[in-house]
């Protein structure tokens, strides 16, 4: 078990001796205010406390903040008010504990949770999320209490039945370890992932670990021999260094894999299972001994990454090489200064170990390295509601970075995937209202583009004012990937009249019904969905961008996600849909199949057509041979179930005639991994021609993404789906059993 004497020799390292004793006062405080409580694994309660402090002591932080974790229960677990506290160890402890306290009273839920009961409940989670961040913006050594309360429960979360060991280690997947990485605290991030990891998916994470432990000796005597051999260059050229293998945590080497896995390739082509870290002195010597690397062992080609020079957005920094190591094998090299690794180890909280320390010269950092919290508070004030502001921290924290610069030479930070859009309005709200192209690294670039670390960004503005283009807030074009751009670009839309929103909203709706074939539901149905009981106020939100066309197929998808697989041995679709994947008057083991005349896919509101011998046949509602049926009573209820197949769709495609727009729809075609069955070309007199185009779909959502970018290619007039049966006559019942089926 831990003790105060442990505690108080691990801080000696760093905190004056004066402060140790009020470290000793809030142990016997909290201990007498936990007196005769258990934890569930049946060791005294007073422990959990003083791990969550060690757990800090290891991160170097200040004594209010390890007062603050000795202290963090005993308000919310006991009879002990605030005030007394207050009292006894000050305001600043207080407010920690009274933070910690208000976090601890946050409901979480995990995404399945959230999904089966419906939209308030996301709501109810996505502003849990808000009040963390926020707190955290407020005083950052609220959450770091948080997170090493959370590291010490996820070491003991065995004791608690699996339900709640799921819960729990989802969300700590979901939002602890993602603040820890954000934090640069990477010790505690790998720790959590990696136990997280093991509650929901403890047979990866028990083969993943055994596979480690097959290649570890041989792992261990390879870097071994490698640190040898560069030791003894190093000290040839007077460069003092720490060298020492880095093991790589479980969670991350279960994505690589999953990344391999898609490309072909096995376990066994994982490089940096093992990393090898280097630390020196100076920077300088960080360049040299990349060198002297260099010089031994051949670098691989894209292997190299210069933090040093361009730090990440939590502030780490280091070099990293990949090299051909003794000719064989590669081996990923990271080299940092011992300043450098104080951070990387610390993250955020290293400046509580300058504060405290003597040591001030990076004191000043500290507000420049949680610009982004300062920025966080900002968008609390402006944006409304929850959700949208969780999707803020999703895209505008969480995510990784790229660091481009102005034609000034000043460095802005976007996430991964910015467009010049995004830096436009980074910089101010009317140079992206203004925006009409830009230029990145001297070249004419088009505003969806994606961002690379390193880029010049130039914009080029309207010399009248302008105003932002619908286009901007279609999800399937990509213009904006910022929360901070796409919330400019609406309230610039909220200010316009509301009854040019109105017009708009309908066009757009009846736009994507009459794009996706569906006429059964009414607007006002669809309405509903969305939680509006004015028509008015929906059609205005879907004016001004609130809801988007993908929104709708969302919407009208039942929020299902189905995954894509892979196709049969014979190279087709699967003519017989999996007796999981429909529901007939809700029972799954009954043969169904898809109807040829409409193409259903996942989304639509299908009904079932008993024909004579081959089962059941699904049908879009909508389907003419449906309505004209002269025997309702072969018509029974269907729905989708669990989904996990590729479906077939027709797609009607008019254009304009010109050379290279086939390759240019089937370029986006290929860039959402779907596959063509059909191709059909019928040219027109005019010059015009329509494409009858078949293609593999996972559901109606991602139909509505395909035809929304196909509509944006040059010379395309309109884009719909097809419906065969809708030319001509009905079919007879003899004619639907034949045709109803593949």
């Amino acid at each position: 078990m831990a003790t105060i004497e442990g505690l108080v020799l691990k801080v000696k390292e760093y905190l004056p001796e004066e402060k140790l004793r009020v470290l000793e006062e809030a142990y016997r405080f909290a201990g007498q205010a936990h007196g005769g409580q258990l934890r569930l694994s049946g060791e005294p309660y007073i422990q959990h406390p003083l791990q969550t402090a060690l757990i800090l002591a290891d991160l170097h932080v200040d004594t209010s903040s390890l007062v603050g974790a000795l202290l963090h229960d005993v308000y919310e677990d006991s009879d002990i008010p605030l005030s007394q506290i207050e009292a006894r160890f000050g305001s600043e402890v207080a407010k920690l504990v009274d933070g910690v306290t208000k976090l601890s009273k946050v409901v979480w839920q995990a995404p399945d949770e959230r999904k089966q009961h419906g939209i308030e409940d996301a709501e109810v989670h996505a502003e849990n999320v808000r009040r963390m961040l926020v707190a955290m913006a407020e005083d950052i050594r609220v959450v770091l209490i948080k997170l090493a309360d959370r590291l010490h429960n996820m070491r003991t979360l065995a004791a608690l039945p699996p339900s709640s060991q799921r819960r729990i280690a989802q969300e700590t997947l979901e939002i602890y370890a993602p603040l820890a990485h954000r934090l640069g605290i990477w010790e505690m991030h790998g720790q959590l992932e990696d136990l997280a990891f093991m509650y929901l998916e403890p047979e990866e994470y028990r083969r993943i670990a055994n596979l480690i432990d097959k290649r570890g000796a041989a792992g261990r005597e390879f870097i071994s021999k490698a640190i040898q051999v560069l030791s003894v260059e190093l000290e040839k050229i007077g460069i003092k260094a720490e060298l020492s293998g880095r093991p790589k945590n479980i969670y991350s080497i279960y994505h690589k894999m999953q990344r391999y896995s898609a490309q072909g390739k096995g376990f066994g082509e994982i490089y940096d299972i093992i990393a090898l870290r280097i630390i020196v002195d100076k920077v300088e010597e960080c360049y040299r001994t990349l060198g002297v690397i260099h010089g031994l062992w051949h670098p691989i080609r894209g292997g190299f990454d210069d933090y040093i020079a361009n730090p990440k957005d939590n502030n780490y920094q280091s070099l990293h090489s990949v090299v051909m190591c003794f000719g064989t094998t590669p081996l990923e090299i990271q080299i940092r200064t011992h300043d450098m690794h104080r951070k990387a180890e610390y993250g955020i909280a290293a400046h509580w170990f300058y504060k405290e320390g003597g040591e001030k010269k990076d004191a000043i950092q500290f507000e420049e390295r949680i610009s982004w919290l300062r920025q966080l508070v900002q968008w609390h004030r402006e944006l409304k509601g929850s959700t949208e502001f969780l999707e803020s921290v999703k895209t505008d924290i969480f995510e990784d970075q790229v660091f481009v610069y102005t034609p000034k030479g000043e460095i802005k930070d976007l996430p991964s995937g910015s467009t010049p859009l995004d830096f436009a309005y980074s910089i101010h709200t009317d140079l992206g209202h203004r925006c009409i192209g830009a230029k990145v690294n001297g070249r004419l670039t088009a505003l969806n583009s994606h961002l690379n670390s390193g880029d010049t960004v130039e914009i080029i503005v309207a010399k009248k004012g302008k105003g932002p283009s619908r286009d901007w807030l279609n999800p399937n074009l990509g213009y904006v990937k910022t929360s901070q751009a796409r919330t400019r670009i609406k309230q610039w839309f909220k200010r316009a009249e509301k009854s040019e929103n109105i017009e708009r909203g309908k066009e757009i709706l009846e736009k994507e019904l009459r794009r996706l074939g569906i006429t059964v539901l009414t607007q006002g149905k669809i309405a509903a969905l969305f939680n509006y009981k004015n028509d008015d106020d929906f059609y205005s939100a879907i004016g001004f961008g609130e809801i988007t066309p993908q929104n709708i197929a969302l919407k009208l998808a039942g929020h299902e996600q189905p995954r894509i697989v892979g196709k049969d041995t014979a190279g087709t679709v699967s003519t017989a849909v999996p007796t999981a994947d429909i529901q007939v008057l809700g029972v799954g083991n009954m043969l169904t199949r898809l109807a040829q005349c409409c193409h259903p896919v996942p989304g639509d509101e299908i009904v079932g057509y008993i024909t004579r011998g081959s089962g059941v046949s699904v049908h879009r509602k909508n389907c003419p041979n449906i309505l004209r049926e002269d025997e309702p009573e072969r018509l029974i209820p269907v729905e989708w179930g669990h989904i996990d197949k590729m479906y077939p769709v027709t797609v009607r495609i008019e254009v304009w005639n010109r050379v290279g727009l086939m390759r240019d729809i089937s370029a986006i075609i290929a860039a959402e991994a779907v596959n063509m069955n059909r191709i059909d070309v019928d040219s027109h007199d005019d010059n015009t021609a329509t494409i009858m185009l078949t293609i593999e779909t996972k559901g109606i959502e991602q139909l509505s993404q395909i035809m929304a970018k196909i509509e944006g290619i040059n010379g395309v007039i309109s884009v719909g789906r097809s419906n065969y049966a809708g030319k001509g006559p009905g079919l007879s019942n003899q004619q639907l059993d034949a045709y109803g089926v593949y």
